[in-house]
């Protein structure tokens, strides 16, 4: 069935109205990290999951909290720590005395993860077995207890954390697992006006909440408009020459990659990019994404599915900065900061 192009416009721009007062009002309660909402929103409705790195204090639980209102979303969070089990986040069968006859039955006690939009605070602090549970509930979007399988609420986004400055006592997740995030969202300080807001509206006698705007299934309409957005020839290129020149392993690999980088992005790395790059349009109101938007989001997507060698790591090379370089040859743009 052809998509018509008239009404498929009129919808984008019917729904980018709706998301710029979602983006005011989560900037209303989240001050200075304008960039970190426009990224976190551009994983949920790519239909995604995010990785949120930043130190302690910069408003990441602030902001899960008030995308679960705003977005009218079951919102949940878990504090990972060593001695969390599986069970603990999944749920786990219980036997209880039945109400009638003194019969016994069990009964499934669901865990945290049953919810809409689950904040996995500091997850990098969990054991391997834990993180292994949620993040194959966050790749199947269901889970197997006592050989039954229980599907988890819909839509279903994870917004985890992880904390970059103390390490000890944590358990590094994995590359296959940071694979499942849709993007990596470093959390950075804001400026000394932003800070001197968010001093002003934090610490008088009234603090404003922030209101729901959208619904779950409007944010799953979203999501499927998204898949529907256009994605010119000159992009798909883009996203293709980006991705393939990270690998060090290909002939189209970039001078410095071979050199510098261990292991590349995998073909979900494009995925990402294909869906964020739409995602992000959408925010700005825009009909269909373009190059600068690959640009814009090749930090997210690419940084936690890369890796550099020991030897690029003990003079110094940046990630980022790698990164940025392969933007401006693969692409011929600037890399945004």
């Amino acid at each position: 069935m052809t998509e018509d192009p008239a009404a498929l416009a009129a919808e984008i721009e019917s729904l980018g109205e709706a998301l710029a007062r979602v983006r005011a009002e989560v900037s209303r309660s989240v001050i200075g990290q304008q960039g970190v909402v426009d990224l976190t929103l551009a994983a949920l409705l790519s239909g995604g999951h995010a990785l949120l790195v930043g130190a302690p204090g910069l408003a990441k639980t602030r902001l899960v909290e008030t995308l679960g209102v705003v977005l009218g979303l079951d919102a949940g969070r878990v504090q990972f720590t060593p001695d969390l089990m599986p069970a603990d986040i999944l749920g786990a069968e219980v036997l209880e005395e039945t109400e009638h006859g003194g019969g016994r039955a069990f009964r499934f006690i669901e865990g945290p993860v049953f919810c809409q939009l689950l904040m996995a605070d500091e997850i990098n602090r969990a054991s391997p077995r834990t993180q292994s549970a949620l993040l194959q509930a966050m790749q199947e979007r269901h889970v197997t207890v006592a050989g039954q399988r229980r599907d988890l609420p819909a839509p279903f986004h994870v917004l985890a954390t992880q904390n970059p400055i103390e390490q000890e006592g944590t358990y590094p997740l994995p590359e296959a697992q940071l694979d499942r995030f849709l993007l990596q969202i470093d959390v950075d300080f804001p400026s000394r006006e932003d800070e001197r807001r968010i001093l002003l509206a934090t610490t008088g006698a009234d603090e404003a909440g922030p209101a729901p705007v959208l619904d779950s299934p409007a944010l799953i309409a979203a999501q499927r408009l998204v898949r529907r957005m256009p994605v010119g020839e000159s992009v798909l290129e883009a996203i293709l020459t980006l991705v393939r020149s990270a690998r060090p392993d290909l002939p189209e690999a970039a001078e410095p990659v071979a050199a510098q980088v261990a292991w590349g992005p995998g073909p979900r790395a494009a995925q990402a990019l294909m869906l964020a790059t739409r995602a992000r349009a959408l925010l700005d109101g825009r009909l269909a994404p373009s190059v600068e938007d690959v640009a814009a989001l090749a930090r997210p997507a690419l940084r936690h599915r890369m890796a550099l060698t020991f030897a690029a790591r003990a003079e110094g090379a940046s990630l980022d900065a790698l990164i940025d370089d392969l933007v401006a040859r693969a692409l011929g743009v600037e890399a945004a900061a």
